[in-house]
């Protein structure tokens, strides 16, 4: 199940808040945490069981780190264990069929391909349940002895399959007490509209137009850029609105959660751009990779060595294959040229050309990104070079279809929407929110009713 669905709209969605809000204080964990449950079933009954082993582990290791508090060395391997549990998890399930068919290939070996659906969210929750052990070990936050509660927060299910990746010690006293007004609810309501409509009406029109740039069979420069441009636009609208449904999903229930975009594609470096994209996922990397291997306090070379290890890291967590080795290979590249000498030469051309050169090197990085297959991956930065031709007919007819839809997704990759809304006053916004809400939930049910192209993006997740 997920959020842009029908089901969830008019089922899940109504009937948990109503049991929610119903429950005694004292009860409302549980029951979020049996809803949550429900949900993530909803599509894969079975993997409900590595769910609760993962909470399982992790409360366990928690809880003796605490009591190991005095033993250093102990507590250490606690925190150990649980890193190699929750890796060995996540490993067996997203990556032993891409080792093993490597290894197949260049050895002649015939280790056996499982074939295994790969549990969604995998990824976003066994970083969270890592990141708990971690937080109790440095005092971050304290060990939670409610196994109910952190299976709340393992569970919880407005972040549970699209991130953001919540940190334990960010919402550990909010699983205690979260306090919950009328206002805040209705500010989660118009949060939650505004990332459905993000995701269904504007990264699934975005979507269209790269599916039909990757599967051409005559790709020429221009239906490539258009595609890739297409796609740039479909992610960040696509992610940022699960991320905002989930901030406003949280906020129904009293949580508050981290925003996780910033208006990335108006950034001027690809540093910038990496400040602003994902935060919830970078900050979670710099925390728990890259400051303890030393991060920037160390020697040139081990430094640019922490840097080659995340990057590395980071594109091979978004998915087994070799295009996100090397995306994350193209990043780490990126983002040493400008801090070891391309930032200062940076700093002197027009804001103009530091945005120019930022987008030019994140759209050919969502190129290596998107398109999984090797050959094929030639085959596009082949078209977008030129190779392929400049132009057709069909081509030029794209282009002014979908040339209305790409200025209002420039325009809403902006802050520009939200300063024009924050200068109408507060009773202007007051009158309008309602109508808005109402306005983008009818659109967005009448196009998931009529349309039947409405992607999950996060299955490698």
């Amino acid at each position: 199940m997920v959020f842009s669905s029908l089901p969830f709209l008019f089922f899940y969605l109504p009937v948990t808040l109503a049991v929610y809000k119903t429950v005694p204080l004292k009860l409302r964990n549980l029951c979020l945490l049996l809803l949550s449950l429900f949900f993530y079933g909803w599509g894969e009954p079975v993997y409900i069981c590595i769910m609760l082993l993962s909470i399982a582990v992790d409360y366990t290791h928690g809880r003796l780190v605490e009591r190991w508090r005095d033993k250093d060395r102990l507590a250490r391997g606690a925190v150990a264990s649980s890193v190699v549990c929750n890796l060995a998890i996540l490993f067996f399930f997203k990556y032993w069929d891409f080792l093993a068919a490597n290894v197949n290939a260049l050895t002649g070996l015939s280790l056996p391909l499982l074939g295994l659906p790969l549990p969604i969210g995998i990824s976003f929750y066994t970083f969270q349940t890592m990141s708990y052990t971690i937080d109790v070990y440095r005092q971050d936050a304290p060990a939670q002895r409610n196994i109910v509660t952190f299976g709340t927060y393992v569970t919880l299910f407005p972040q549970l399959i699209a991130g953001p990746v919540v940190q334990y010690k960010t919402v550990a006293e909010q699983l205690g007490f979260r306090k919950e007004t009328m206002e805040k609810f209705t500010s989660g309501i118009q949060r939650f509209t505004v990332g459905l409509a993000k995701k269904v009406l504007l990264a699934n029109a975005a979507g269209q137009l790269w599916d039909t740039a990757r599967d051409s069979g005559e790709l020429t420069f221009l239906l490539s850029w258009l595609g890739l441009l297409a796609y740039a636009f479909q992610l960040y609208f696509d992610f940022s609105g699960y991320s905002d449904m989930a901030i406003g999903l949280g906020r129904m229930l009293g949580f508050e959660f981290l925003e996780n975009f910033n208006y990335p594609y108006i950034a001027r470096s690809v540093v910038e751009f990496w400040r602003r994209w994902h935060i919830s996922m970078t900050t979670w990397f710099r925390e728990y990779v890259y400051f303890p291997l030393g991060g920037n306090r160390v020697s040139r070379p081990k430094w640019i060595r922490n840097i080659l290890i995340v990057w590395v890291l980071t594109g091979v967590w978004h998915g087994a294959g070799w295009n996100f080795l090397l995306w994350g290979l193209y990043y780490a590249l990126w983002m040493l040229a400008e801090r070891l000498f391309l930032g200062s030469w940076l700093e002197r051309l027009p804001r103009a050309l530091q945005h120019g050169y930022t987008m030019l090197v994140v759209l050919l990085g969502w190129a290596l990104f998107a398109v999984e297959d090797m050959g094929r991956l030639g085959a596009y930065f082949a078209a977008l070079f030129g190779g392929g031709g400049l132009a057709t007919a069909s081509d030029f007819f794209q282009l002014r279809s979908y040339a209305p839809l790409m200025i209002l997704l420039a325009a809403g990759s902006t802050p520009l929407m939200r300063d024009l809304w924050r200068r109408l006053g507060e009773r202007r916004r007051s009158v309008l929110s309602p109508l808005l809400v109402l306005g983008g939930l009818v659109l967005c049910t009448a196009s998931l009713v009529d349309a039947s192209y409405n992607p999950f993006l996060y299955f490698r997740f």
